[in-house]
């Protein structure tokens, strides 16, 4: 089998096992990548050598992410012998504070809001969780206010996920008007990007970020968390909330003391 069919049989394989499309195809395209600059088998060495030649850290762990995906797959697959895999080094990233929205961002940006629908737009990602690429294409057809859910169709793990719908979403959302081609909002991504911008609010993932946040401090489980966002492992939950997990600890024991 040629290599290329490899890791085109990689990438079908990490879409069957639930995994993101997008990081599946990302991989690949490293792993076409690495192997592109060599004449022959792929080796340690020579996937040391692309590392290092990255742009910068969070490139360079990308690629070793990709390689290492590649490598274990093959083992369990019979692909290329890349028994080297578990070598490849991961550069190491400082850790950075991510902007994380907050209660008080949240009635500041209800107050800046200029529309009925602007209002909506930041309801619905203060308590969903949705990514603005998930609420531009939410359908009319996919809101339950009376159970106080939608469902989200086309998310980025390809699987469909229902979000949990606030009050005050769903009383938004009755007043609202939706848009004629069925859209909910009637809105592309980058327009509710642009409207977040013009009032001065947070950006649709610092709303993702602090809908987790909030969440977890409000006293949802991980597990409730990691459904509703769709996330696949607990992983995701624990890098969107690092940064104020001591803060969330400290929340959780003055609850329990206090009851």
């Amino acid at each position: 089998m040629e290599f290329n069919a490899y890791i085109d049989e990689f990438e079908a394989d990490w879409r069957l096992s639930g995994h993101s499309p997008v990081t599946g195809r990302t991989y690949a395209t490293y792993v076409k990548e690495l192997a592109a600059t060599v004449d022959g088998p792929v080796t340690l060495a020579a996937a040391k050598a692309w590392l290092a030649g990255s742009v910068s850290a969070e490139t360079a762990r990308a690629r070793g992410r990709a390689i290492r995906a590649f490598g274990k797959w093959a083992a369990k697959n019979d692909g290329p012998e890349w028994t080297w895999w578990p070598q490849v080094p991961l550069a190491g990233v400082a850790a950075t504070p991510q902007p994380t929205v907050t209660r008080k961002d949240y009635v500041a940006a209800l107050k800046a809001a200029r529309t009925l629908r602007d209002m909506l737009v930041i309801e619905l990602l203060w308590c969903t969780g949705m990514r603005v690429s998930e609420l531009a294409a939410l359908q009319t057809d996919d809101v339950n206010v009376a159970d106080g859910f939608a469902v989200v169709r086309q998310s980025k793990t390809g699987r469909p996920r229902l979000v949990p719908l606030s009050e005050q979403a769903c009383r938004r959302i009755r007043r609202h008007i939706p848009a004629d081609d069925g859209r909910l909002l009637g809105m592309t991504a980058h327009a509710i990007q642009q409207m977040l911008r013009r009032i001065g609010a947070p950006s649709p993932h610092a709303w993702r970020r602090g809908w987790a946040v909030h969440s977890l401090r409000s006293g949802i489980s991980q597990t409730s968390v990691q459904t509703a966002a769709g996330w696949t492992s607990g992983a995701m939950v624990n890098r969107y909330t690092s940064a104020v997990s001591a803060e969330l600890a400290m929340h959780e024991f003055r609850h329990r003391f206090a009851t």
